[in-house]
């Protein structure tokens, strides 16, 4: 009972990040949001590691060092990137739905380049999800959208979900090799040193002078609770009760992203918001059930 309450909390810690990141956006410029964001994790990740290993850092093989740096350029540097850039420009419950069809890139890439088969079922669940999140981009009407109508938000989120895509790809050959707390570890350590340099382009020192206090809040949010809490119970669920069943509650991400900024930052729940998020939300369920029949065959 313990690891569903900790799943539940895993997605409503992933959906509070939209609310986080859309407050520390509209302050801080990208790459000092995502750099204060990776060097909080970062901190707490090595301290884990370092107590989960005896008083040691478990150091990567030299041979992985190329995968962990795409990892960290992936899911750390241009998701990140993508993320604050998008969340200056759009609300979080909208970004929220574009980011939850991961599942269903991933599903789609898995059979373009490494020839899974994509049964019917997650072909349904593939057109359903991006159908929704056309309605969501658009607000409804995606004629306009053919006419040039999709703004640098939109395009932004979709980056979010084309970087993630290529994380989680690249991962699955980390994670045979390193256990999961090990290869976030050093994915968010080397994504953040990727982020130092233009982050002190952009100013960083003289723009953490200006931060206010919600926007601080902020960032130990989206470092401590979005980044190393979520990840370490969502893998922590994945043991308990397999990858297929914990991977069911990242449907309840976009729901608690939607309901935490309509409270929060008094979002709108809007007619194409809803409608777009119920196909969505239907989409990936299938697109997951789909997966999981085929990982049992």
């Amino acid at each position: 009972m313990l690891v569903y309450l900790e799943l539940i909390f895993t997605a409503i810690f992933w959906g509070g990040t939209f609310v986080a990141g859309r407050i520390v956006a509209l302050e801080a410029p990208p790459f000092t949001a995502a750099f204060l964001r990776f060097l909080t994790a970062s901190l707490c990740l090595l301290a884990i590691n370092w107590r989960s290993y005896g008083g040691r850092l478990s150091l990567p093989d030299r041979p992985l060092l190329i995968s962990l740096i795409l990892l960290g350029l992936t899911g750390v540097f241009s998701y990140n990137v993508f993320f604050f850039l998008g969340l200056e420009r759009i609300e979080a419950s909208r970004a929220s739905l574009i980011i939850a069809n991961n599942p269903v890139f991933i599903v789609l890439f898995n059979a373009l380049i490494f020839r899974d088969r994509l049964y019917p079922l997650a072909g349904v669940g593939i057109l359903l999800s991006l159908t929704g999140a056309g309605i969501v981009i658009t607000r409804g009407d995606m004629v306009h959208a053919l006419k040039g109508g999709v703004g640098l938000g939109e395009l932004f989120m979709f980056g979010c979900v084309l970087s993630w895509s290529a994380y989680s790809l690249i991962g699955k050959s980390v994670l045979t090799r390193l256990s999961p707390l090990a290869s976030v570890t050093w994915a968010s350590v080397l994504g953040m040193a990727a982020l130092a340099p233009p982050a002190c382009m952009e100013g960083l020192f003289s723009e953490i002078g200006t931060l206010s206090a919600p926007a601080w809040m902020g960032i130990l949010y989206l470092g401590i609770l979005g980044t190393v809490a979520g990840f370490v119970l969502y893998y922590r669920g994945i043991r308990e009760i397999g990858p297929a069943r914990a991977s069911q509650f990242i449907n309840l991400v976009p729901v608690s992203a939607i309901l935490m900024a309509a409270l929060i930052l008094d979002e709108p729940l809007t007619q194409s918001l809803m409608v777009g998020g119920i196909l969505v939300l239907t989409g990936i369920t299938l697109t997951n059930v789909a997966s999981t029949r085929a990982v049992k065959r």
